[in-house]
């Protein structure tokens, strides 16, 4: 069974209308192999569909956040990225100067995770983080184009 029909199937099974423009938007998610933000979802559905408004992307976005099918991310400054809950845990290094972010392997954060929970009694969800400080090349004061 495909990932659109799984998420499709569990929001029918958990009472959720599923629309033409709800389907067409899991369908982009479902197909998309890495981060993505609202615009872009948007902007692949509108070169097939002109009738989907942004807000739907929103709203669409939002519930499968909700329902735990989609993570949401906050690079800063309002840019906020989505993935699927099952694109993996993984750290995001994002630089405050250039906005360069780099993927970092998660499990590099355990023994923090650890520390935390151990010290303050607190379950850190770090399945998907944005850590923010300088790139390499920021901190050599080299100059380089945004990736």
């Amino acid at each position: 069974m495909s990932k659109d029909h799984n998420y499709l199937t569990t929001l029918k099974e958990r009472g959720y209308r599923i629309t033409p423009q709800r389907e067409m938007i899991i369908e982009t998610i479902a197909r998309n192999p890495t981060h993505f933000t609202a615009d872009e979802i948007h902007t692949k559905i509108q070169t097939r569909v002109n009738s989907l408004n942004i807000a739907t992307v929103y709203r669409t976005l939002e519930l499968l956040v909700e329902e735990g099918m989609v993570c949401r991310s906050d690079f800063g400054e309002g840019h906020i990225v989505y993935a699927p809950e099952d694109h993996g845990p993984h750290i995001h290094l994002v630089c405050r100067q250039c906005n360069q972010v780099i993927d970092a392997d998660s499990t590099l954060a355990h023994s923090f995770k650890e520390k935390m929970q151990e010290k303050y009694q607190f379950a850190l969800d770090l399945h998907h983080l944005a850590v923010f400080g300088l790139c390499s090349a920021c901190q050599k004061g080299e100059e380089h184009h945004e990736s």
